[in-house]
């Protein structure tokens, strides 16, 4: 207990101090922005002065002339009544004449109009209210041609205070530094794993303002209306029409997810737990789709399946065939989403101790018995994961539906065109904010039913034996089914490669090369943006999702819950509703990010770093703490532990997460059409441009292109991190 106190009051002493010494260059560094700040003014103002005409008469039309030469001044010519002699504003409106009448006995004004006189420069030491804003008054004299003698006086106003904005961000920082220092010294006073404390803080403050605040203000934009309180927005919202297209969102996504998790389970376990041959051609293959722009399938799709479609119309003649609605949908996004789910799922199967599928078989139980009661439910938190990511992705997609929805309504549709179409950002927020509702009631529910059981599988070194579970016919139907999908996708995209080397599909098939040197000169800067952005986003995503999940899952802490769930809810927001989000918190003060290149990087890491903590919690829930532990008790720290034992055990996931990051990084749309800028393009946003326009050629040539860079990019992350082979399993027949 006294320790305790002994800290506190040395917490305390430190604080005033380090608060005394903040406050000081927070007054310092404000005193000299101010002086240089309305130095240049006055010097501005003053050489306004100088360029003004030596004529009294001339002057007010000089005045009508220039009247933003100085921005965020008003400048009113004073004359002397030749009656009186008194100052009077010349050529002034009615609010400027207001203002004199009520003020021009007032003793500052008085001190200024005798200072100009004398041919002194006065700024009065109040402020003065002038059409409801705090301003400051400035006298300058106008002298004649030799300086001899006053045609007027210049009076000018200006906003007082006007330096708000920067006292804020200062503020801001000063706040911020002394919090700052307030947590690494109660951290490294009273924190017993401070590596763990301060990795808790920075997943906190990353939750906070670049999940968290956005969010907040994208709500608060949907309880507004003209700046004021209103539920106008949620009224119109929530009508008829609208629900209707909520409800077909929830039906898309289930059949997608559902279907995805069936089909890249299927490609999981025969990859990764039979001896199929060809593993990295399929592995390679079964990428394809989420490593391509998002519609770029659908328009393959259309050209092959539409109404006018090379093999409907034209090879069979089909009239009354159509590709568009909710079954177009489904196997579009099947198509495109499953591999999402073949990733998750790949490091989780490649993971489990193949042990106890041997006792389950030592115990006379069948092939399927022991997959059915063993392999199955210690795979079940890749596959709720995988159906979870399929679910919140295909709720989130516009660009497929866009396309290929016709009559059939879905919410991203809907919530796209109020924000592009109507221009409506309000509406546009709230429809997308009510997908939050479907996906994060999955997520707790998937949640709720893991915390439940135990996933165990790793509790030593990993065994490097793999039992095969599927018997020779079984393992051959298997493979039947994965050739068949592949070949249906290479058939996708045998189109659109067809596609660079012809003059107008469905119009003229002549072959042509000015598509692909059209292409690659017009999108050039496209392509080194968007590799260079999704290269830096890369490693700071694998890296972070990893840390988060070894905190999530073997750290305990105040507000763990919902930490956890306010990084998972990435997962629930729509591209359109992130771009926005992003587009209202960084546009202003105190980060001011909209422009730049770091917006786009940390969206792509804001993005996708669920999938990477989705990918490391399941795949830690499948080790036994016990190992870690013991690494502690022989002295190791965190930072020894996380690298030593847990990185190697999560390195598929780890770069699972990488190569998602990646390739989601390549061909995002939605969110980052929100923020690219003249500075920063986008190549999927060039292709979408191009394919809007019905530049299929030039769109195949740019996807082409971006298919090849992401694979290129798969084999050096495949160099730089190789894989140990910690994992990997040999057959034992």
């Amino acid at each position: 207990m006294g320790s305790t106190r002994k800290k506190l009051l040395g917490f305390a002493a430190a604080f005033a101090v380090f608060a005394l010494a903040d406050a000081w260059v927070f007054l310092t560094v404000r005193g000299a922005f101010i002086r240089i700040a309305e130095g240049m003014r006055s010097s501005q103002a003053a050489l306004f002065v100088r360029s003004a005409p030596r004529d009294a008469d001339l002057v007010p039309g000089w005045l009508e002339s220039s009247r933003d030469a100085v921005p965020g001044e008003r400048f009113v010519f004073l004359s002397a009544d030749p009656s009186s002699g008194a100052f009077e504003p010349r050529g002034a409106g009615a609010e400027i004449a207001s203002f004199w009448a009520s003020h021009r006995e007032d003793p500052e004004v008085v001190k200024g109009l005798d200072s100009a006189y004398y041919f002194e420069a006065y700024t009065t030491a109040r402020s003065y209210d002038l059409g409801g804003i705090s301003t400051t008054v400035s006298f300058e004299p106008l002298l004649n041609a030799d300086g001899s003698d006053i045609i007027g006086i210049l009076m000018i106003t200006r906003e007082a205070g006007a330096w708000g904005e920067f006292d804020r961000v200062l503020a801001v920082f000063a706040f911020g530094v002394l919090a700052l220092f307030s947590v690494i010294y109660l951290v490294g006073a009273f924190a017993r794993d401070r590596v763990s404390a301060f990795a808790v803080i920075i997943l906190a403050l990353i939750a906070f303002i670049f999940i968290a605040y956005p969010l907040f203000e994208t709500f608060r934009l949907t309880f507004t209306s003209a700046g004021k309180p209103s539920l106008d927005t949620w009224k119109r919202v929530l009508g008829g029409d609208y629900l209707r297209a909520f409800g077909g969102s929830v039906l898309l996504g289930a059949l997608t997810a559902t279907f995805s998790t069936l089909v890249g389970f299927l490609f999981a376990f025969t990859v990764n737990r039979t001896s199929m041959g060809g593993k990295r051609l399929v592995n390679a293959l079964a990428t394809l789709p989420v490593i391509s722009p998002p519609f770029s399938l659908t328009l393959s799709v259309i050209l092959l399946a539409g109404n006018n479609g090379l093999i409907t119309r034209q090879l069979l003649g089909l009239s009354s065939f159509s590709i568009y609605g909710l079954d177009g949908l489904v196997i579009v996004q099947t198509i495109g989403m499953f591999p999402i789910a073949y990733m998750t799922m790949s490091g989780v199967l490649k993971a489990i101790d193949s042990t106890q599928e041997d006792a389950a078989l030592d115990l006379s139980a069948g092939r399927f018995t022991a997959f059915a009661t063993v392999t199955l439910p210690l795979a079940m938190p890749g596959i709720l994961s995988a159906w979870l990511l399929v679910f919140t992705n295909s709720l989130a997609d516009f660009a497929n539906p866009l396309l290929l929805a016709g009559d059939f309504r879905v919410l991203s549709v809907e919530a796209y065109m109020e924000v592009t179409g109507r221009n409506d950002l309000g509406g546009g927020a709230a429809l997308s904010v009510m997908l939050l509702l479907p996906t994060l009631t999955a997520f707790l529910a998937q949640r709720y039913w893991v915390s439940k059981k135990s996933f165990v599988t790793v509790t030593g070194k990993p065994s490097s034996r793999l039992t095969e579970l599927a018997s020779p016919a079984v393992r051959r139907v298997l493979t039947l089914l994965v050739v068949l999908i592949l070949a249906f996708i290479v058939s996708l995209y045998a189109t659109i490669v067809a596609g660079c080397f012809v003059k107008n599909w469905g119009i003229d098939y002549g072959f042509t090369l000015s598509n692909v040197w059209e292409a690659l000169s017009r999108g050039r800067k496209a392509i080194t943006d968007t590799v260079t952005l999704a290269a830096l986003a890369t490693p700071v995503a694998g890296i972070l999702s990893m840390v988060g999940a070894l905190i999530l899952v073997r750290k305990t802490f105040l507000g763990k819950r919902v930490l956890e769930a306010t990084l998972m809810t990435p997962f629930a927001i729509p591209g359109t509703l992130l771009g926005i989000s992003y587009v209202l918190a960084f546009n202003k003060a105190p980060l001011v990010l909209v422009g730049t290149a770091a917006i786009i990087v940390i969206n792509y890491v804001i993005r996708e770093l669920p999938v990477g903590l989705e990918g490391g919690v399941a795949n830690l829930r499948q080790v036994d703490p016990s190992i870690e532990e013991a690494a502690c008790d022989l002295g190791a720290d965190s930072a020894t532990v996380f690298r030593t034992i847990v990185l190697p055990i999560l390195r598929p996931s780890f770069i699972s997460s990488m190569s998602y990051t990646f390739v989601r990084s390549m061909t995002a749309v939605s969110a980052i059409i929100f923020l690219i800028s003249a500075r920063w393009y986008h190549l999927t946003v060039q292709i979408y441009n191009f394919s809007e326009n019905l530049r299929f050629g030039l769109a195949s040539v740019l996807s082409t292109a971006l298919i090849a860079i992401v694979f290129a990019a798969f084999g050096i992350m495949n160099l730089l991190v190789r894989d140990d082979g910690a994992m990997e399993k040999n057959v034992v027949a």
